[in-house]
């Protein structure tokens, strides 16, 4: 049974959804629980979940990613397997691995570390199991194929649920704050990729780890993964009117355009610095920004 404080959604015969406090706003999210008639598994174990744990045997917790929050409630199953894709496993085994995958200065990286073990109840798995795109889960009658979609962390992924319908999008979100890629193992152009690619998966339900929660049909769906893309090119377009006079990398940071003016958090300079590189060098190559010999960077002026 799960607690019945915890909200559900049930997408299918054998797909749950754990609705996380405030609708899986972060810090929060929305978990997964799946049942076969051989294993029980729990997919991005939320802060809700460590609040709360569902009284469920789990037998596997699978992970889209590894991030803090998507790994918050796993110490409440110690000894459930752990899998992650191979590319994030180093954030599962080890803080000193989740902490690669941020690549955060050394001031801001003590800082987060107590965040993520005292308010994310971190606790390393160093024996989950990596598994890679396209490895399968048979729970018994029900399958779970992993889909890999890396740009927002490089093992990020989708998980398909069959016979229920159900993709699990991790932080492909659909949020209105848009694409997240400004940790070190982050990558943008990976990352549209990606959103490009899952527009061509049907499913008849999709599960968001934030914000949107559940989208139920694939045209539905299409639509907010194009609205949730657009937010990029949207954040280039704002940097590109911003240069309309010469601007150095600490401009772009300081002025925001992935955060709002005004938010705080530890972590926000180095999030807006590693979007706002990322974009620079693809509006350098397109031709819509010039750099100056003096590391700054203004529009190029259109014909």
């Amino acid at each position: 049974m799960l607690p019945m404080t915890i909200t559900q959604r049930t997408l299918g015969p054998h797909t749950t959804v754990l609705v996380g406090d405030h609708g899986g706003r972060y810090p929060d999210g929305n978990s997964v629980v799946v049942r076969g008639a051989d294993a029980t598994v729990l997919v991005d174990p939320s802060t809700s979940v460590a609040a709360e744990p569902p009284e469920l045997d789990v037998d596997l917790i699978v992970l889209t990613h590894a991030h803090e929050d998507h790994v918050a409630g796993m110490f409440r199953f110690p000894h459930a397997e752990v899998h992650v894709h191979d590319d994030d496993l180093p954030g599962v085994a080890s803080l000193d691995g989740l902490m690669q995958i941020y690549g955060l200065d050394d001031d801001i990286d003590r800082a987060f570390r107590q965040t993520i073990v005292g308010e994310f109840t971190y606790v390393p798995r160093p024996d989950a199991h990596g598994f890679s795109g396209g490895t399968t889960f048979d729970l018994g009658g029900v399958r779970i194929e992993v889909v890999h979609l890396p740009g927002h962390t490089r093992g990020h992924c989708a998980l398909l649920i069959e016979p229920d319908g159900v993709l699990i999008t991790g932080d492909i979100d659909l949020s209105t704050f848009g694409p997240y890629y400004g940790d070190a193992w982050s990558d943008l152009d990976a990352f549209e990729t990606s959103l490009h690619r899952v527009r061509s998966i049907e499913a008849a339900w999709y599960s968001t780890f934030h914000h949107k929660g559940v989208v139920e049909g694939h045209d539905a769906f299409v639509s907010a993964v194009d609205t949730f893309a657009a937010v990029i090119g949207d954040r280039e377009r704002r940097m590109i009117e911003f240069a309309q006079q010469p601007r150095t990398l600490a401009d772009f940071v300081a002025h925001r355009f992935v955060y709002r003016p005004g938010v705080d958090v530890v972590f926000a300079d180095a999030v807006e610095r590693r979007s706002a590189q990322m974009s620079i060098e693809r509006l350098v190559r397109a031709g819509r920004l010039l750099e100056l010999d003096d590391h700054r960077w203004c529009a190029v002026a259109s014909s």
